[in-house]
């Protein structure tokens, strides 16, 4: 007998067929249309949303208004940094001057800059005239203790190494320090004094040195008004109000509380003898502060005119004091355009150069960049080089942390974060 007669004649084994019945088939089908269109709810109910206001209408206006923020949440933040000195050898004030005086404009490229010959020469003529000074709170943001850096500027200024210069109501911004020979060097090139001038003031400094008020009758009236034009003395007016009006926004964001809010000044309060009517701000004083004071203008009248004061100045210190304020304005307004006024410092360092960094990194922009060929946003064209005349990322960055606008803090996943604290 063969096998397949013991198979029962069949050469193959069969399965049972897995098909279902039609009437299966017609139950599960409807089972799926109920579960596809369910019964009315609750949502039924909502209202329509209107034509071009559905989600992606909104994520596309989302999109317009956080068009540069790639983080949609805040940065770990692992403590904020206590330095930002890179530079390890910096050690004490004297280096720390020096090195933000070095690192403050970048050099000027020498290819592809995009500004012509006329303007390279604004640029550099720009930077040579800028008095040589240097803000307090960049050098104390600039090294580790700040408490450390004011007793030694005291102790270098009693000593006459350096000089303090303020500028009344400017708050930290307006606080400077500059080297003495720097300044000496300041009054030997100005061709608008006159030796007897040009001496005299060396020759008080020598012997006041942590002095920024001169006394009365220290210089004659001739020196003076020769000083005061070539803008190495300023006239400060001690008496009347300030008024707050007529300050700039730029010069309200860096102003001391009692120049900004109060009615009169403290600093001019505090020199006034103990219960007479000057630590009230006078006669007359809230009236000139805008109120009426509920008497007759008649009988308000100033006893006596504001006394003049001559402060210690270097000329170019408005412009110092304007390229600051715009560029500290300019960086809080970078900040602005993510959600939390927070950005990695990375991110913030390509929007402050204009958004070439990219560009430069390219693999092939040095070869297009030999041939001539164009790579992208030139140098030139940036508001970095237009307005700020080259002014780097890091100088605007530790001043901004000196002002207290800004803190940098650690992330230990995107490197150092900048946030926004004003």
């Amino acid at each position: 007998m063969s096998l397949r007669s013991i198979l029962g004649g069949s050469g193959r084994v069969k399965k049972k067929s897995s098909t279902l019945s039609s009437r299966a088939k017609r139950s599960l089908s409807s089972a799926a249309s109920s579960s596809a269109s369910p019964s009315p709810s609750w949502t039924s109910s909502l209202p329509r949303r209107k034509p071009g206001v559905g989600v992606g209408a909104a994520s596309k206006n989302k999109g317009v208004e956080n068009d540069e923020d790639f983080f949609h949440d805040k940065l770990d933040d692992f403590g904020l940094v206590a330095a930002l000195a890179t530079d390890l050898s910096l050690r004490d004030t004297p280096q720390a001057i020096q090195y933000i005086r070095t690192h403050m404009f970048a050099p000027v490229p020498d290819a592809a800059a995009g500004m012509t010959s006329t303007r390279i020469s604004e640029v550099l003529n720009y930077r040579r005239n800028l008095p040589p000074i240097i803000s307090i709170a960049h050098v104390q943001a600039l090294l580790s203790s700040p408490s450390a850096v004011e007793r030694e500027v005291a102790e270098l200024a009693r000593r006459g190494f350096l000089h303090r210069i303020v500028v009344p109501r400017r708050g930290v911004v307006g606080e400077f320090v500059v080297l003495a020979s720097d300044y000496e060097t300041s009054l030997k090139k100005t061709t608008a004094l006159s030796d007897n001038a040009r001496e005299s003031l060396p020759k008080y400094l020598a012997s006041n040195p942590d002095s920024q008020v001169l006394v009365r009758n220290a210089l004659k009236p001739s020196e003076i008004e020769e000083l005061v034009r070539a803008g190495f003395l300023t006239a400060h007016h001690t008496g009347g109000v300030v008024n707050h009006g007529a300050m700039s926004s730029t010069m309200r964001s860096y102003a001391r509380p009692e120049d900004k809010i109060t009615l009169t000044s403290l600093e001019t309060v505090s020199r006034q003898a103990a219960g007479s009517l000057g630590t009230v701000g006078g006669q007359g004083a809230l009236h000139n502060a805008g109120g009426s004071g509920g008497g007759s203008l008649s009988i308000i009248a100033p006893t006596s005119s504001p006394a003049t004061e001559y402060r210690l100045a270097a000329p170019g210190a408005g412009s110092f004091l304007k390229l600051v304020s715009t560029a500290l304005d300019h960086l809080i307004l970078l900040l602005g355009k993510s959600k939390f006024r927070e950005v990695p410092e990375s991110m913030l360092r390509e929007r402050w150069d204009g958004g070439i960094a990219k560009a430069e990194e390219s693999r092939h922009a040095s070869a297009k960049r030999v041939r001539g060929e164009f790579i992208g946003v030139l140098p030139g064209q940036t508001r970095k080089w237009r307005q700020f005349y080259g002014l780097t990322f890091d100088w605007v960055l530790q001043e901004a942390v000196g002002a207290g606008l800004v803190e940098v803090f650690e992330t230990r996943s995107v490197g150092r974060g900048v946030r926004a604290v004003r």
